[in-house]
């Protein structure tokens, strides 16, 4: 009897020691798959915005023969009595107003449309995803010669018009730079919120459409009680996603109209960037870019708040 129970007490500890070889080694496997992206995210995110942080307090010039020296808020004085920040925090609101729930309507009717069981949704579906794997700046150089004066818009509004109306310069006329910009962008980036809205609408289960429409619900009373409240995850990533890009509007301005006519077009990030890059003013420009931060932080929480799940 002794004999018996003394083997299984001789075993435990070595079954302990290989059980915590084994952990060891699934968390030295773990922390070296990690270490890459660690270090990339410490290299490209945490250091530059303790460098922007740090010399928004300072005289800092991208190319000086002087050492930087704080100068305390003095580039927070000045940018908040620099009329250009104004304008630009402007046009960064109406485009960001404008795209926001534009494009995440237009985005929901294509997830709506393309989700249908119908023959050929495919090809809608890439055709719809295509224009969001072409580069942006593809995009702005091809829109930037449908939008000239001469360009394929106005020949096809004069034309429609049998030519008695012709098209305005649109990226030269202040009053429809923006508009033009707009229209591209949301035409642009559709796609990606496409597929984002048709993936939760795919997570709604089918048997609740099948107890609305034998309820004898309506399209638009289905819509409103079971795939509306369904998404109620996806639209606040969608709404989330599209005002920190619509925020970050840089890449059309730069090239398409470089910030005019008349600043009309000039936005936070085009500002910061031209700033610390064309006129070598790095201080002011990390300024900018420590505004830009808390203003899309700030929306983003109260967006968040907004679209919470409320018990």
């Amino acid at each position: 009897m002794t004999t018996r129970t003394a083997a299984p007490e001789r075993l435990r500890p070595v079954r302990r020691t290989r059980t915590t070889n084994t952990r060891r080694r699934e968390s030295l496997t773990a922390l070296g798959m990690a270490t890459p992206a660690v270090v990339l995210l410490i290299v490209f995110l945490v250091v530059p915005v303790a460098l922007a942080f740090a010399l928004a307090f300072t005289d800092a010039r991208l190319i000086s023969p002087t050492p930087a020296r704080f100068v305390g808020l003095r580039n927070f004085t000045r940018l908040f009595e620099d009329p250009v920040f104004y304008k630009s925090l402007r046009n960064t609101a109406y485009f960001a107003a404008v795209v926001v729930p534009f494009q995440a309507g237009l985005a929901l009717v294509l997830a709506l449309l393309v989700n249908a069981k119908v023959r050929g949704v495919n090809f809608f579906r890439t055709v719809y995803f295509l224009p969001v794997v072409t580069s942006m700046v593809v995009v702005s150089l091809l829109w930037t010669f449908l939008y000239r004066k001469d360009g394929l818009v106005n020949h096809v509004i004069s034309t429609l018009t049998l030519g008695h109306f012709q098209g305005p310069d649109w990226l030269g006329d202040p009053a429809t730079a923006m508009p033009a910009i707009i229209l591209m962008s949301v035409w642009q980036g559709v796609g990606f919120h496409m597929i984002i809205w048709l993936a939760g609408l795919q997570t709604i289960p089918a048997e609740l459409y099948e107890a609305a429409e034998i309820d004898g619900a309506t399209p638009w009373h289905r819509f409103c009680h079971v795939t509306w409240p369904g998404l109620r995850a996806t639209r606040t990533f969608v709404l989330v996603t599209i005002t920190i890009a619509a925020f970050s509007l840089f890449t059309q301005i730069r090239v398409m109209t470089q910030g005019g006519p008349l600043d009309s077009t000039t936005t936070v990030v085009y500002q910061a960037v031209r700033t610390g890059y064309d006129q070598q003013q790095t201080a002011y420009a990390a300024a900018i870019s420590l505004i830009f931060f808390v203003l899309v932080l700030t929306v983003s929480l109260v967006q968040r708040f907004l679209t919470r799940e409320k018990d």
